[in-house]
């Protein structure tokens, strides 16, 4: 049957011609090639108060079925998904909508989320922008300011840590990240300062200094809050102690070894710690320290 050559020239360009990668060559034969890629795993809730806004989780290519539940079901993310509704909340007034937030690591601690990495797809109802999101979330924690009175002068007790992530040996105040969903703050507090410096404190010996900021900031300091959900606690703790406990904590080694805990105590008079260390949460706790001792919110000195 004779064909048009305007329909064969039609039907050649229509063709596509298969690539050497589409197929999978063998002894015998050819087999076409298969997708082997797993559909992403998805979960749909609603908040709360935005019945009428479904929010999709979502896992980025990498993430496990394990590691993708357990974000979502970690406390870190109900804490973030909270956090966004309170009153001062990304979400309180209505002028914005979270559509999507996309699962994009995991670091377990343990059995717990230690570290959790996602991208919150959040935007402005009124121009349609997206508001930047990517959310690194550790958690609260705490720092200890250490303050010891001897022979009239003042020191500051310090640990010397390697800081990956900012390549560098850095001076800091004594802190940790809450080990558990308790919220026991005080506690922490002081059980890191036994780590890390080796000496015990009282609970009723210290002071919450950010307890004094407005209730309105959530009485905790964020320092890195355009990437991190970190909010700190910074307590004081002020006592005498004789020359030979400082000369005694100076260069002393301590931390948990087996979590590579590599600690250096240095005692730093106090009078030059604001110009010694880069470490926020060194600055943070002296303003906030001398801020409270000049409105005389301070308990007395322990004895």
């Amino acid at each position: 049957m004779a064909m048009n050559v305007r329909t064969v020239r039609g039907a050649l360009k229509r063709f596509t011609p298969l690539q050497a990668s589409d197929w999978i060559s063998k002894k015998k034969g050819f087999c076409c090639k298969m997708s082997t890629e797993a559909p992403s795993l998805t979960h749909t809730i609603t908040l709360p108060n935005k019945q009428n806004e479904p929010l999709h989780i979502v896992a980025a290519p990498g993430v496990s079925h394990s590691d993708f539940w357990s974000a979502v079901e970690c406390s870190l993310f109900k804490q973030w998904l909270h956090n966004l509704q309170t009153e001062n909340g990304v979400l309180a007034d209505g002028t914005m909508i979270l559509r999507q937030v996309l699962i994009q690591g995991v670091d377990m601690f343990g059995k717990r989320i230690g570290f959790l990495k996602f991208k919150a797809d959040i935007f402005d109802k009124e121009t349609g922008k997206m508001v930047p999101g990517v959310v690194f979330a550790r958690g609260p924690a705490v720092a200890v300011l250490i303050l010891l009175e001897s022979e009239g002068e003042t020191y500051a007790v310090l640990t010397e840590q390697a800081r990956v992530p900012v390549g560098r040996i850095i001076l800091e105040l004594p802190a940790g990240m809450l080990d558990d969903d308790k919220g026991d703050f005080v506690g922490t507090a002081v059980r890191e300062v036994e780590e890390e410096i080796g000496i015990k404190l009282n609970v009723e010996d210290m002071v919450d200094l950010t307890a004094f900021l407005d209730s309105a900031t959530g009485c905790r300091v964020f320092p890195s809050g355009g990437g991190c959900d970190e909010e700190i606690s910074i307590f004081l703790y002020r006592g005498p102690v004789d020359k030979e406990i400082i000369t005694q904590l100076q260069g002393k080694e301590t931390g948990l070894r087996e979590h590579g805990e590599l600690i250096k105590v240095r005692v730093i008079p106090y009078k030059k710690l604001w110009r010694t260390t880069a470490d926020c949460k060194v600055l943070v706790a002296v303003a906030l320290f001398e801020m409270a001792m000049k409105e005389g919110l301070l308990p007395p000195l322990s004895t």
